[in-house]
């Protein structure tokens, strides 16, 4: 299992709010959805994103921008116009005095804003909820990352286009695979440029000795490795991969799979109602008790308050 796939493995997306945005200027929209993801591809005219701090950015056709959540910012025509509308967690929108706007901006199938035929389109795809497994990579991307169009080409554009707009049975799963696929595209395009700071296990991938290693972790966390074990399987002695992980990663092999196996944990206990027990045996734990004494060093809660909150 390589980086990318370990990113989606948490928030691949599962009912992604997906829209096609359509405006003619003057426009502005002020998001404050708190999103873990959201993808902006700009199919025509022009947009400003300006974050409240950092630098403002213009997408030209082609563009496309990650924003990783929470940090507010805003789209627009020009950094100049105010906000017309303002999008909050679970999809509310909101005219800047409070006023609803749900239902007001819609142009038909997932496709909203001011006009159907406006100067300016862009497709938009939001992950809704951040899962533990991909933090790691999500935390090492800046709040806003750009991609000019010479700077990756992806053939799945123009798929996302016409079934974005598309009603048909099973079109959210369609949708959903297509914006992991268009992100796995930008992330590969991100991560590959010279001013990325990719986390550094990222980049062990590629290390003949450590790769291996870090790639038996990601894909079988529950197998109860040792570092003798995983020396064997490297062809060295357990002190050369101790230190050559450890200077790599950032951390021991038997730390970052403790991270790893609790990151597994924390989605299950989200996503799935296994018993404790259950999610233990699947992690690499011995039993639910050993999991909650883990669990609640690494999180600062119990298995079982992380599961209430997170309903």
């Amino acid at each position: 299992m390589d980086a990318l796939t370990g990113l989606l493995e948490g928030p691949r997306a599962r009912g992604a709010f997906m829209i096609r945005a359509c405006f003619d200027p003057p426009w502005s929209v002020r998001i404050e959805d708190r999103a873990p993801l959201t993808v902006m591809l700009l199919v025509r005219g022009e947009a400003w994103l300006v974050p409240d701090g950092g630098d403002r950015r213009l997408l030209r056709p082609g563009d496309l921008a990650l924003a990783r959540g929470p940090d507010p910012y805003t789209c627009a025509d020009d950094p100049g116009t105010p906000p017309q509308a303002l999008i909050l967690p679970g999809g509310e929108c909101h005219r800047p005095d409070g006023r609803p706007l749900n239902g007001v901006m819609d142009l038909g199938v997932r496709t909203w804003g001011g006009s159907p035929d406006g100067a300016t389109v862009m497709l938009i795809g939001t992950y809704r909820m951040r899962g533990e497994t991909g933090g790691r990579l999500l935390d090492a991307l800046p709040p806003l990352a750009f991609l000019t169009a010479d700077d990756w080409d992806c053939p799945l554009v123009p798929v996302l286009a016409a079934e974005i707009v598309r009603d048909e049975p099973g079109q959210e799963v369609v949708l959903d695979r297509l914006l992991d696929l268009l992100v796995i595209a930008a992330l590969r395009a991100w991560f590959a440029r010279p001013e990325a700071a990719p986390p550094a296990w990222y980049g062990a991938l590629g290390d003949p000795v450590v790769g291996p290693v870090l790639r038996l972790l990601q894909s079988d966390p529950a197998h109860p490795w040792t570092v003798a074990a995983l020396a064997v399987k490297a062809g060295v002695s357990r002190a050369a991969l101790a230190r050559r992980f450890t200077e790599l990663v950032g951390e021991p092999p038997m730390t970052y799979l403790t991270g790893r196996r609790l990151a597994l944990a924390a989605d299950r206990l989200r996503d799935t109602d296994d018993t404790l027990g259950a999610i233990a045996r699947h992690v690499g734990y011995g039993s639910a008790f050993a999991l909650s004494t883990a669990f609640k060093r690494a999180y600062g809660v119990s298995p079982r308050e992380w599961r209430t909150r997170a309903a």
